[in-house]
């Protein structure tokens, strides 16, 4: 197939239409629940009062801002893939948006700009007539438009998981885990829930002590998934992959998609890292040098250990010396000729993600 020929395949695919919509068009739309915007990402996007006055203050001064990009499911509900945080900061300003539980969300207080600094204190609707904005004021706003690009339900259905990374990866802000989760709530919210569920387990958090950089990045929520997928994976496809990365993101949606037996995955990761914590503590997953355990978290220890035991959890317990034996086993790991191999520099992430994974599940088999 020639270049030209991917192109014309790929494109054929995507249906897209702009708009341009005043924002009181958006707000009905909020208000009659045919938007999505998903509140439940403001734990990731964490605008500042700041950063949300500006986008109000732009709005007024007629300032473009970026397009807003939506997927139209198959009941026609707009779900958002770009502009949370510009549409939940124009809701919270007209006092209407709600979070996840539906909560309402106090409304916003506009602080003062170099541009506009009557702002400060100002609200769309305030007992004291002063500190409000006008009448005149408020149909400006209502009435000043926004680009809104839709992807239509005839697209791709990874067409918005696709676009969503586009627009978040690169020069954002945002860490790859931190994409990857606003991808999980929104492919499935019950397995994020379910994720975030697993990642507050004590003896999890205790077995991994990482830098505050790596927990700001929500490294353990991606070394969660690196436990899971081993399990769900079809490894023969594991080479369309060009990026770890990518492999995560888009096996993570894959299991999002599918049906998973929740409790037993508990079971078994309870049990693993209970008995992991039990007999290392801290030090599961550092580097053993034949006297101790030394250094920091390995990634790569944390690949061959946590999912070979968490795939053979119910045999290794039911040893009669499964802490001498377990012992044993994870100091011996370091001399392994597999393990030694996929630690030296240079080798690559996704053949020795599949490596460990594959060699933990037979190492550790009792």
């Amino acid at each position: 197939m020639s270049l030209q020929d991917e192109i014309n395949a790929r494109a054929s695919k995507i249906f897209r239409e702009s708009y341009q919509m005043s924002i009181g068009e958006l707000i009905n739309l909020y208000k009659d629940g045919e938007m999505d915007i998903h509140p439940e990402f403001q734990r990731v996007f964490r605008w500042s009062e700041y950063q949300k006055t500006k986008l109000i203050e732009s709005i007024m001064l007629n300032i473009p801002i970026p397009p807003i990009f939506v997927s139209q499911n198959e009941d026609g509900v707009w779900d958002v893939i770009d502009g949370v945080q510009r549409l939940s900061t124009i809701f919270q300003f007209v006092g209407i948006f709600v979070d996840e539980t539906g909560k309402a969300i106090e409304p916003l207080t506009l602080l003062k700009t170099d541009y506009l600094p009557s702002f400060a204190g100002i609200q769309w609707e305030n007992a004291v007539k002063e500190m409000s904005f006008s009448k005149e004021q408020q149909l400006f706003f209502k009435r000043s438009r926004m680009d809104v690009i839709i992807m239509k339900k005839e697209s791709d259905p990874n067409t918005k998981y696709e676009l969503f990374q586009r627009l978040n990866t690169g020069g954002s802000l945002l860490s790859d885990q931190e994409v990857r989760n606003c991808l999980m709530i929104m492919t499935n919210k019950d397995f994020y829930e379910y994720i975030i569920s697993l990642d507050s387990v004590e003896s999890y958090h205790n077995c991994l002590p990482i830098s505050d950089r790596r927990t700001d990045e929500q490294y353990r929520l991606e070394l969660l998934l690196r436990l899971i997928i081993p399990s769900f994976i079809d490894w023969n496809r594991i080479n369309q992959y060009s990026d770890f990365a990518e492999l995560l993101d888009k096996e993570t949606v894959l299991l999002c998609n599918s049906k998973i037996d929740y409790e037993s995955i508990r079971e078994n990761f309870l049990a693993t890292f209970s008995l992991l914590y039990g007999l290392f503590e801290d030090n599961a997953f550092k580097k053993y040098n034949g006297v101790k355990h030394v250094g920091p978290v390995m990634a790569s220890s944390f690949q061959a250990i946590a999912v070979g035991v968490f795939n053979n959890i119910t045999h290794i317990l039911a040893l009669e010396n499964t802490n001498e034996w377990l012992i044993a086993k994870v100091q011996s790991l370091y001399s392994e000729e597999v393990f030694q191999k996929n630690i030296t520099p240079g080798v690559r992430s996704i053949p020795r993600f599949k490596d460990l994974s594959l060699f933990g599940v037979e190492y550790f088999k009792p």
